[in-house]
């Protein structure tokens, strides 16, 4: 039960060469912790060497479930289609996965023309890319104004989006540990 090994808040427990199971037949490694602000620990089983990156990752995660909730009911409410046969579905997600990518990149080209402002009134950039660009497009046929070509996205955020000074300083905070400790398992 890996619960008992969880560590105490603000720290981290790597694992190296775990045996899986109760015959030991699989190996793996462990990354456990137990960060601020999170309701439950976090136990990661991975095939790569264990590190903090490793929790860096994971938290990624969280962004990506925020992206299927703005997709789910935020920009296109797919709940109320109504629709519930199988096929019908798959052909409504995949459209939907196609206009969702499709406004994200004019986002990001919107971002990357220097054009943001016109589509998000903040300072800095306070709105994810698929919003910008859902607002270009809506200027695109209300406005005149032209559509960009889309660009492949990019490996790294050129501007990260927060709503507050606040929420940046949580992110990029929440993962810090005061203890970190590495073990590597008996052959």
């Amino acid at each position: 039960m890996v619960s008992r090994f969880y560590p105490a808040l603000g720290e981290a427990r790597l694992f190296r060469q775990v045996r899986l199971w109760t015959d030991g037949a699989y190996r793996c490694n462990l990354v456990l912790a137990t960060v601020k602000g999170a309701k439950e620990s976090w136990a990661v089983v991975t095939d790569e060497s264990p590190s903090l990156q490793t929790l860096w990752q994971y938290a990624l995660r969280f962004r990506v479930e925020e992206l299927f909730l703005d997709s789910k009911s935020g920009a296109f409410e797919l709940q109320d289609s109504r629709l519930r046969g199988e096929a019908a579905l798959e052909r409504l997600y995949l459209v939907a996965a196609l206009a969702l990518l499709y406004a994200t990149t004019q986002g990001l080209s919107v971002q990357i023309a220097g054009l943001r402002q016109q589509v998000d009134p903040h300072w800095r950039r306070g709105i994810s890319y698929l919003k910008m660009g859902l607002r270009w497009l809506q200027g695109v046929v209300h406005k005149g104004r032209q559509l960009l070509s889309p660009i492949a996205l990019l490996p790294q955020d050129p501007q990260p989006c927060f709503a507050s000074k606040r929420a940046e300083r949580d992110f990029y905070d929440q993962i810090w540990f005061t203890h970190i400790r590495s073990l590597t398992c008996k052959p």
